[in-house]
């Protein structure tokens, strides 16, 4: 295997040494250069941020990327724009941070703990509650964190068509791709195709997860940048095998011979896979009544704008298990067990909005939500009816605002339920003030109150313990937070955030101590609702301190919880520090980092897996964590290419197994993958 690895690395290395550079050579950046973003922001805003629809498109082809020796076209020029319009440059720069975002989730999973297999859950070690989405979702958030939002999805503005490929090895028979082309059919068109997909065996017996995600996204702007236009389809499906864990942790724990190969180890059963199924259609569009012309600075006198946001959204959540598991539960209504939950939704929203040099951005909209979550049949027991639906409409009436006095940057965004059930309200505002060019304060505050996902008002089953109705017995649960940070180019990052919960949703198991003895714990997990406030501190400090070639970048977040019942479990303290080399080599040809990262977070009652329901539920039977988590990676950039060579979990090869992820699920073992990140432009 080592040869097979070398060999392959060494064909890899001989490509893109041969690939034609068609950007102009820049000077390594940082992406928190490009891309400066606020963890406090209601909206990760920059000064440098342009509105996706103002910018103008560059030109056309790869013969316009040099004239007399003067650059028209750099990497500058291809632009990545977000939901809320915010817009960077794409970076092909390699720094510590492509390291951490180098993963299934393509985020910092600073604040999650992966399970051993790619593409199944993530436990919370850190908790925020100031970005709860307005609307209730269909639940089952634990099978949540690779899907696309329609706030994850970005559009493009490139002068020439951009791809971009990440490619990464997984855990047997299987990999990773996630593959990109942006291009620009007209000069005020763009368009992309996206597709994400990956396979995994998992060195488990039965933990097989795989994902199919495609996109397609547009922009239009017309000539006279009165019209604006942009929009996607996305179409999901996720899918993986529950074996409900270990059934005997001996078998790990005492590291006998017999069960270094994992897929020897009994698992509680082998019968049982969940899945996600999503497609959602997304049209944003918008008309300036008044458009004057532009100033010296870029910015519009003033305009007036009326506009339109539509998405149309369907979800399937199942759960299908052959034959029944006492680890549900006894004597189910029907076997096979065949779960479905379905939700159906449709989102219009009208807006109006004014801006002005002096005034900035003011909007208004009203928004029509309706929705329609529901199972095949009625259920009816002794104890009374449970329906198959939930079903309504919201009608909600908002607006915004947002300027830039000198270093004062404003913005904030309220929404008021007039009509319905599901929500109340919302409000947030963020205030950004720059005491100088390397300094920076920031404050937001945020409350809401909306009702708790669906799966805790309403869910059906085959098995009789997960049937329940509680939209009429459930409160909203209402949120209030503020957050305070410090951005410092010499003294880090310093953010705080404060929140206080009423009214907090959880599921939690009333298994009896027997009942647990028996493996049957997950067969009684319901949802529960907390009477007391939750109040809750997070504190996270990031500083990287640099030395010649060498780097120390750590990432240090304390939580404290304050509760009546031990309703949020959390550990206390949670650690992530990287040392690390960097240097040219190869007279420049190449640029190399190389270190170790160690990670380690508290012990605490970590939350438990139900696959049933695709949820983590509250268990205060046992402290997991207390290890550390060290990984040797071994990076490189030739050209627009970065390639990834990682050695996880290095010390499990001579640590003790008590690594968990959550109660009876392992944390991989000690495991090298490779990889890399391409992007191509013509």
């Amino acid at each position: 295997m080592r040869f097979l690895t070398l060999t392959l690395l060494l064909f890899i290395g001989q490509s893109i040494l041969a690939q034609q550079d068609s950007i102009p050579p820049k000077k390594e950046r940082d992406s928190i250069n490009l891309q400066v973003k606020d963890t406090v922001a209601l909206q990760d805003k920059d000064s440098v941020v342009t509105d996706s629809i103002s910018s103008k498109p560059k030109a056309r082809g790869a013969a316009k990327l040099n004239t007399k020796g003067k650059d028209s076209v750099s990497i500058q020029d291809y632009k990545i724009i977000s939901y809320h319009r915010d817009t960077t440059s794409v970076d092909t720069s390699l720094t510590i941070r492509k390291d951490y975002i180098y993963n299934y989730l393509r985020e910092d999973d600073f604040e999650l703990m992966p399970f051993a297999n790619m593409g199944q859950p993530y436990n919370e070690l850190g908790k925020s509650f100031s970005s709860t989405a307005y609307y209730p979702r269909i639940g089952a958030t634990a099978k949540h964190p690779g899907y696309f939002e329609k706030e994850d999805i970005t559009y493009y503005n490139v002068p020439t068509p951009m791809t971009e490929l990440m490619f990464k090895t997984t855990f047997e028979q299987g990999q990773y791709l996630d593959a990109l082309l942006t291009f620009n059919v007209s000069e005020r068109f763009n368009a992309s195709i996206a597709y994400n997909g990956f396979r995994s065996l998992g060195k488990y017996r039965y933990e097989e997860a795989q994902d199919g995600k495609f996109r397609v996204t547009f922009n239009y702007l017309n000539k006279n940048e009165r019209y604006a236009l942009r929009g996607h389809i996305a179409a999901q499906e996720m899918q993986s095998e529950e074996s409900g864990g270990l059934q005997d942790r001996s078998q790990f724990e005492d590291d006998l011979p017999d069960f270094q190969d994992r897929a020897k180890i009994d698992l509680l059963y082998t019968n049982a896979n969940n899945r996600i199924l999503g497609k959602r259609y997304f049209l944003d569009h918008q008309y300036k009544l008044v458009n004057h012309k532009k100033d010296s600075t870029g910015s519009a006198a003033t305009t007036l704008a009326i506009g339109h946001e539509f998405s149309y959204e369907t979800k399937i959540y199942d759960f299908e298990q052959t034959q029944q598991n006492n680890a549900f539960g006894q004597d189910p209504f029907l076997v096979p067990i065949e779960d479905r939950a379905r939700l159906k939704t449709m989102f219009n929203k009208g807006s109006v909005e004014f801006s002005n040099r002096t005034l900035g951005k003011l909007s208004g909209n009203i928004a029509l939500y309706n929705y329609n979550y529901f199972f095949n049949s009625l259920l009816i027991t002794d104890q009374g009816t449970i329906q198959n639906k939930l079903q309504g409409e919201e009608i909600s009436v908002g607006g915004g605002y947002h300027n830039t006095i000198g270093p004062l940057y404003l913005e904030g965004n309220v929404n008021y339920t007039v009509s319905g059930e599901l929500t109340g309200n919302n409000f947030d505002a963020f205030a950004r003030y720059r005491l100088n060019e390397y300094n920076k304060l920031t404050g937001a505050i945020h409350i809401s109150s909306r009702m708790p996902d669906f799966n805790y008002l309403l869910y059906q089953s085959d098995y009789r313990n997960f049937n329940w109705q509680n939209n009429n017995t459930f409160e909203k649960v209402q949120t209030k937070s503020i957050k305070f940070g410090f951005d410092s180019s010499y003294l880090g990052q310093l953010h705080a955030e404060y929140s206080m919960v009423d009214n907090y949703t959880y599921f939690a198991s009333t298994a009896t101590e027997e009942e647990i003895g028996l493996g049957q714990e997950t067969a009684f997990v319901k949802p529960f609702q907390e009477n007391g406030a939750i109040n809750h501190l997070k504190v996270k400090y990031k500083k990287e301190l640099k030395w010649r070639k060498w780097a120390l970048m750590n990432t240090v977040m304390y939580q404290e919880v304050a509760q009546d019942n031990q309703v949020l479990n959390l550990p206390q303290v949670v650690t992530r520090n990287s040392l690390y080399f960097s240097s040219d080599v190869f007279k420049k040809a190449m640029f190399l980092q190389t270190g170790v990262t160690f990670k380690y977070f508290t012990s605490y009652n970590m939350n438990a897996y139900n696959p049933l329901l695709g949820e983590f539920y509250i268990q205060n039977n046992e402290e997991l964590g207390g290890y550390p988590l060290l990984d040797l990676f071994i990076n490189a950039r030739v050209k627009q290419t970065r390639i990834f060579l990682k050695a996880e979990h290095l010390n499990s090869i001579f640590s003790e197994p008590n690594y968990y992820s959550a109660p009876n699920y392992p944390y991989r073992d000690f495991v090298i993958r490779f990889g890399l990140v391409w992007n191509f432009f013509s």
